[in-house]
């Protein structure tokens, strides 16, 4: 007979099944030859819209002078743009670049691929446990109940 779950093993059966999901798919990203830092900001400006410096920074957990380097790179790379605010020409936002737009999707899709090709042998009723699981981490991350 089974017994009831704990949270606590509850929580470490997922951190280590979302640990070993995102490191499976990580490989995906490694085909880009662009780091993890750089794939980051950039998927916060493809999916967020343009950022100044100091919010991307922010966003990203790092200081506005590291923030400048990754950028400053990403720029004579391709993948974001610099263009000045419409308000306040003090100010100079960063978007990604068309370029930087299709690497990111492109890598998107090999990561949703590889996904797919996990789950390709689950039975139906492994994909319906599945999808409401993950319904219900997409819920909590959000805050709703």
């Amino acid at each position: 007979m089974k017994h009831d779950v704990s949270t606590e093993e509850l929580a470490a059966k997922v951190h280590a099944a979302a640990l070993h999901l995102l490191r499976h798919v990580a490989q995906e990203d490694r085909a880009t030859g662009v780091s993890a830092a750089r794939l980051s900001a950039l998927s916060v400006l493809v999916f967020g819209g343009p950022r100044t410096i100091g919010a991307l920074a922010g966003l990203e957990g790092v200081t506005p002078p590291t923030m400048t380097r990754l950028v400053a790179a990403m720029t004579a790379d391709g993948l974001v743009e610099r263009i000045p605010d419409p308000d306040d020409r003090r100010v100079v936002r960063v978007q990604a670049s068309e370029s930087g737009r299709s690497l990111l999707l492109a890598g998107r899709d090999r990561r949703v691929a590889a996904l797919a090709a996990l789950l390709g042998p689950l039975s139906a009723k492994e994909r319906r446990r599945l999808d409401q699981a993950a319904t219900i981490l997409d819920a909590m991350v959000a805050g709703r109940p």
